[in-house]
């Protein structure tokens, strides 16, 4: 039996794939994988290995708060010696490098990095504190390699000092953190009132300085602390309270009350008296006819009772020495009073009145 050939299956010719192609699309793979991990490579030292990832990852744990983990990083903390060189006070307190102390930051940039001969890099930032757009420029430098990626460090401390001087209080907030001029003077309780207090604070850092004691109130005062080892100078003058008005008021007037009391033409120790040529027969009777309305000035690190007038009243019988006769007195004295405050360590104050001269 015979079979048609034309009838028989016929088979496919499949294309070769040349070696050639092969390797090319080998080598496009290849470079496409290398490419993209040396993009990831680029990316990851950009933000978790360079200077400026460094610098932001400092910015971030002051944005939250984390004034701890700040002062971890390398070149953050600074001793006496490194103050002294950097022409800051060596004695400078550490009281505002908490987190109750600092404010938050908001919108962390960075809008410039650049490397110097000397391998020092600078990085600049911008961001937001409270209503304030800040820039700050950090100097960092490398601190070697942990495994295989490099490590960074402040070559200059971002810290900075503000040398704070309060009149007419020595209590004080910050950012709504509680202090005492003499818990963080070297001088203690025996410092000067009028001595600036130098405390480290962070940079950049927003610090509203203000005074709320039942003496003395101040607006807060808000500094801007923005490059690092800067001294920063800051003076707060309070005012009296109406509270504290009232009281000296009252000191004033019961101070005067009870000057009238005495029955004679001179009360001692008062700020008002008479003087009469002639002879007395009737002893003087003092009463308080004005009193004096009390205005507290700054006076330095205290207070001074303004120079105000008054009014005091006299009555007393008279004997002329020349013919005998005899007549009431009976006017008005008119004087002036003054006075200095002085604010005790007890928090206490001691009101000296004088006549006003």
């Amino acid at each position: 039996m015979q079979t048609d050939a034309s009838s028989a299956p016929r088979r496919r010719k499949r294309p070769r794939r040349t070696l050639g192609r092969d390797l090319f699309a080998l080598t496009i793979v290849g470079i496409l994988l290398i490419g993209a991990l040396g993009a990831t490579g680029v990316i990851l030292y950009r933000d978790l290995y360079s200077p400026q990832a460094f610098v932001t990852r400092y910015l971030d744990l002051l944005s939250r708060g984390q004034a701890a983990e700040a002062l971890a990083l390398p070149g953050v903390v600074v001793d006496s010696a490194q103050l002294t060189a950097a022409g800051l006070p060596a004695d400078a307190n550490e009281a505002l490098l908490r987190r109750a102390a600092l404010a938050p930051l908001t919108g962390v940039s960075v809008s410039s990095v650049a490397t110097g001969d000397d391998g020092v890099t600078t990085v600049t930032v911008r961001y937001v504190a409270g209503r304030h757009t800040g820039t700050s420029s950090f100097r960092v430098e490398s601190a070697g390699w942990i495994g295989v990626v490099p490590s960074w460090r402040f070559a200059t401390s971002p810290l900075a000092v503000v040398k704070l001087t309060v009149r007419g209080a020595t209590r004080f907030t910050v950012n709504g953190f509680d202090l005492d001029t003499r818990q963080v003077s070297p001088d203690g309780a025996s410092a000067d009132p009028l001595k600036p207090v130098a405390l480290l604070v962070f940079s950049p850092g927003l610090y509203s300085i203000s005074v709320d004691t039942p003496a003395s109130s101040s607006p807060g005062v808000a500094v801007l602390s923005d490059t690092p080892q800067a001294n920063v100078p800051v003076d707060v003058q309070t005012q009296p309270t109406a509270e504290f008005v009232e009281v000296v008021q009252r000191r004033v007037d019961d101070f005067l009350t009870a000057c009238a009391t005495q029955q004679v033409l001179q009360p001692t120790g008062c700020p008002f008296g008479l003087v009469v040529q002639n002879r007395i027969i009737s002893d003087p009777i003092w009463t308080m006819q004005q009193q004096p309305e009390v205005s507290i000035v700054p006076d330095g690190a205290n207070w001074a009772i303004e120079r105000v007038p008054a009014v005091a009243h006299i009555k007393v019988d008279i004997q002329s020495i020349f013919d005998g006769k005899v007549r009431t007195l009976d006017e008005a004295v008119p004087f002036f009073i003054g006075g200095t405050i002085t604010m005790l360590p007890d928090g206490t104050a001691s009101i000296q009145i004088t006549d006003g001269s």
